[in-house]
């Protein structure tokens, strides 16, 4: 049977906090991407509209009631989306014109309801039809993140159905998370799309630990962000003045195979769309000796409960 699926990883900088400039964005980086015969198209953590990088290298944001970073925070919520609104369902259109199933991290809102003052960093996934198969939340921000995301729920914690595969996906220190990692490895995965800010390398070791672990092709898909990016209102280091075109983020997006092999090395300091053939069959041809769901797991002696409720 053929199972050959081709992979198309975007590794481009947002239009930094801007929806309008970041739908342009989109469908011309999907059109590139089906045009390069990419099947799946992924991209960053948060990518839509950008991911915080300002939280690792500015001052002083940090300090209760402080200004700047209060109009930060309005502004990347008013540049976040919300998945009832207009640019899921067109986003999902174009995938569905194309052909292709996007992963896509982005900023998340609500506009009412539990959480509508709060912003998420979350991962959609798209299939070919068009329609959103799956909205994950991230579980836990990441140390600095905490300060402008909440915590995400168990909803999304699943891989989903496509023409070609069942396709799943992490967000960044998810990936350091056993009982999340053994959630998505019981639900199935021929490939896992693992986002991140940049992947640099302990975090190639987690994304080449998970597509070993879990018998499957694991993405890495990393982004670009340059010091202009930083918003205004916030203080840069000394080290960034006057570097407006320094990379902040530079990238790193890879993609390895079931046995822990190296389908895609590694990108760094370039944008584009890069594309890899894989074929499925191999995700079945290892767990011969190690499937961490069945064979080689003890489900007498273990158990594991997931609540999968999202509050209403």
């Amino acid at each position: 049977m053929n199972k050959k699926v081709t992979i198309g990883v975007v590794q481009a900088a947002p239009e930094y906090l801007n929806v309008e400039k970041s739908m342009q964005k989109v469908e011309a980086l999907l059109r590139e991407a089906a045009a390069k015969g990419a099947q799946l198209v992924t991209f960053g953590e948060t990518w839509f509209t950008g991911y915080p990088a300002w939280i690792d290298y500015c001052d002083e944001y940090a300090r209760w009631d402080f200004p700047a970073t209060k109009t930060v925070f309005a502004r990347t919520h008013e540049h976040s989306l919300d998945v009832n609104g207009p640019e899921v369902k067109q986003i999902g259109e174009w995938a569905k014109e194309l052909g292709v199933v996007v992963v896509m991290g982005i900023n998340e809102k609500v506009t009412s309801g539990i959480g509508n003052g709060t912003i998420y960093n979350s991962l959609l996934t798209w299939n070919e039809k068009g329609e959103l198969a799956n909205h994950h939340r991230k579980l836990m921000p990441t140390h600095t993140e905490r300060l402008l995301y909440g915590q995400g729920d168990g909803a999304g914690l699943q891989a989903v159905d496509t023409s070609f595969g069942r396709i799943g996906g992490l967000i960044c220190w998810e990936h350091w998370m056993p009982l999340t990692r053994q959630t998505m490895h019981n639900s199935g995965e021929h490939i896992h799309v693992a986002v991140w800010p940049k992947v640099h390398d302990m975090l190639q070791v987690a994304t080449r630990s998970y597509a070993f672990e879990g018998r499957c092709f694991a993405v890495g898909v990393g982004q670009i962000m340059r010091v202009k990016d930083i918003p205004s209102e916030l203080k840069l280091p000394p080290e960034f003045e006057g570097k407006p075109e320094n990379m902040i983020l530079n990238g790193g997006s890879c993609i390895f195979g079931p046995s822990g092999e190296t389908i895609l090395a590694p990108q760094w300091d370039i944008e584009g769309v890069f594309t890899a053939e894989v074929d499925l069959n191999k995700c079945y041809e290892e767990r011969l000796a190690l499937d961490v769901t069945g064979h080689y797991q003890r489900h007498d002696i273990f158990e594991l409960t997931v609540n999968k409720k999202r509050p209403k």
